[in-house]
């Protein structure tokens, strides 16, 4: 068992409040162009992290957000790991060894069959290899193609260095 960061603690939240749950997408996935959560209005939203088949986890200490994971058990005998990720400050103390593990052992502990993650480009360039030493093979590649969220949404421009700005 890897411990938690000092003082840092996992909590999980039933039915966390939208507003709270935007702001912390935004603290932890801002930095990688993670632009999905927000573009949904809150109803939509709302239908996902309240969803009883849907448990939301944030790493926190003296009120402040580290990092969180969302396990989203909605198909059948499956669970994704639909987000996870820590803040800037957390990243490099064992925070991510800690959440991962968290994150298998409540998804191991119901009856499930598969566990699996997507992930891309817009995310951490270490995550692929990360989620392969925490036991997930890649099975499928794709290309999907979106909006640039630094061009559509106002993401500040010097974030993702790794993925580059195309305007036409």
């Amino acid at each position: 068992d890897v411990p938690p960061p000092d003082g840092w603690t996992l909590k999980q939240h039933d039915r966390p409040d939208v507003a709270w749950y935007r702001a912390l997408f935004r603290a932890v996935g801002e930095d990688w162009l993670w632009f999905s959560r927000s573009l949904l209005d809150d109803t939509a939203l709302a239908a996902i992290i309240h969803d009883p088949k849907v448990q939301v986890f944030s790493l926190h200490r003296d009120g402040v957000e580290g990092g969180f994971l969302e396990l989203d058990f909605r198909q059948p005998g499956q669970c994704e790991l639909a987000y996870f990720g820590l803040t800037a400050a957390l990243i490099g103390q064992g925070a991510g060894r800690y959440l991962m593990n968290a994150a298998i052992d409540r998804a191991w502990s119901t009856a499930i069959t598969r566990l699996h993650v997507h992930t891309c480009t817009l995310d951490s360039p270490q995550a692929l290899t990360f989620y392969r030493r925490s036991g997930f093979v890649p099975y499928r590649q794709q290309v999907e193609v979106a909006d640039d969220p630094r061009l559509t949404l106002g993401y500040d421009r010097k974030l993702a260095p790794h993925v580059p700005v195309f305007e036409g």
